[in-house]
């Protein structure tokens, strides 16, 4: 029988029809069957269910024989965390991350937090579930791991706490649980925090936290308009990713935030290194990473793939547009609490507003935004594209989807992976009039080719 919970990446599906506590047991005692892991860190997300999910995944990781190290409510980062610094065989985050409150899941890592995907694991756990398992002759035990101390520390590692100076900052956590790291955070940082919606509720009372639809952004935008604040940052429900606003209220593509990240990185490193990037929009990073002295590598869209390039090209850092970003030290894994951290300590230390940071790089390369088209046959609309585009370009790659680049513009087309649309995205070097008016060309000849 299958099961529609498992995705590509990780496990997400309804409550309790396609994911229940039964399952969860069955899948708990299939990671081990597979994983042969003895130490595994559970934690979960705020959402009303997680706490009877990881309960029942406990249940079955002992039966199987395997320790729980329970680290209770938690986000996804600190699975990662605990995984890698305290050396477990592997993690478990049950969480379904910005799918509606009446969904759960998992997301589960190796030793070092490798991720577990459909490749690497997470299709033979499946194949797996309804297997007769036998309780193994010792059980496990379990054991609760006050891990958040620890995790704090780490994260106010990456930034010189002597340089902050006591800057306003909108928090805005949806009611995920972001919210509970910023209180921890709060004592040992200069910043002063406004918060909002900053009490883990798994009502989502506010809605699901997801600031990338565009209706979720207004809160924040308005919130650091009335408090004339110097940054504004919002996280999903289980923040791993983050979005910023500068100080005039203005939504930061995440592009943008991967240059300036990247740049910061290598500043502080002062010894070059490799930086990660997807393929969708390249052009500013690939500037702001060979300015500051390291080399840019591009890589297929996804966490499992970028995480697999970072540690094959030992990168300090990669970062994804759609707001993911990766760090070495962080078991190569992706953080929505050291970013913003990094972003703040920049605007401290430069003296420059977020805005005057971001200018500059949005006029050198202004760039569409992702632009979503639903189109019936999407194989045969890209490969008729390249065909049209290609004749003068100058370098086509397929490194994910067809990136098509001439002397002064770019574009890259992609199979969404989840949806049945393909994703555009354009940019130009410094002609904004031009990337508008070659973004309307691409679109009118998607249309045409689709009737």
């Amino acid at each position: 029988m299958g099961y529609s919970c498992f995705k590509a990446y990780d496990i997400r599906g309804r409550i309790p029809d396609q994911i229940n506590p039964e399952l969860a047991e069955r899948i708990g005692r299939a990671y081990v069957a597979v994983t042969g892991a003895k130490n595994v860190i559970v934690g979960y997300d705020i959402r009303l269910s997680s706490p009877e999910m990881a309960e029942a995944l406990g249940k079955g990781l002992m039966a199987a024989g395997a320790d729980v190290y329970d680290i209770g409510l938690c986000g996804t980062e600190q699975v990662y965390f605990a995984t890698s610094h305290y050396k477990m065989d592997g993690g478990i985050m049950v969480t379904a991350s910005h799918n509606p409150k009446d969904y759960n899941g998992m997301k589960l890592v190796r030793e070092d937090s490798k991720p577990i995907s459909n490749d690497t694991g997470l299709r033979d756990i499946h194949d797996r579930l309804d297997e007769a398992f036998e309780d193994a002759a010792t059980p496990g035990a379990y054991h609760t791991l006050e891990a958040e101390d620890d995790y704090i520390e780490h994260l106010l590692g990456y930034v010189d706490s002597a340089s902050l100076k006591p800057l306003a900052i909108v928090v805005n956590a949806g009611n995920g649980g972001a919210g509970r790291v910023i209180d921890q955070l709060e004592s040992r940082l200069p910043f002063n925090f406004i918060k909002l919606q900053n009490e883990p509720d798994g009502n989502f009372p506010n809605g699901v936290p997801n600031p990338i639809l565009p209706e979720n952004r207004k809160v924040t935008e308005d919130a650091v308009k009335s408090n004339q604040a110097d940054l504004g940052i919002a996280w999903d429900g289980d923040y791993d990713r983050c979005f910023f606003w500068d100080e005039n209220g203005r939504f930061i593509e995440g592009y943008y935030i991967v240059g300036l990240l990247a740049d910061q990185f290598l500043r502080k490193h002062g010894k070059g290194g490799a930086v990660i990037h997807d393929p969708r929009l390249v052009w500013n990073t690939q500037d702001l990473v060979e300015q500051a002295g390291g080399r840019a590598v591009e890589s297929k869209t996804g966490h499992a793939f970028i995480k697999e390039r970072m540690r094959a090209e030992d990168a300090l850092y990669g970062g994804e547009m759609s707001a993911h970003h990766y760090f070495k030290d962080f078991a190569y894994c992706d953080s929505g609490m050291i970013p913003w951290l990094l972003l703040a300590e920049r605007i401290c230390q430069s003296g420059q507003t977020l805005s005057s940071l971001i200018d500059a790089r949005i006029d050198a390369y202004p760039a569409s935004g992702e632009i979503n088209r639903t189109i019936d046959n999407p194989p045969e609309v890209i490969k008729a594209i390249e065909e049209k585009y290609s004749g003068d370009a100058e370098s086509i790659s397929h490194v994910d989807g067809l990136s098509v680049a001439f002397k002064d513009w770019r574009f890259n087309l992609r199979m969404s992976n989840t949806e049945p649309v393909v994703r555009l995205n354009v940019e130009s070097r410094g002609d904004k009039a031009l990337m508008e008016q070659k973004t309307e060309q691409l679109l009118k000849d998607m249309d045409a080719l689709n009737a």
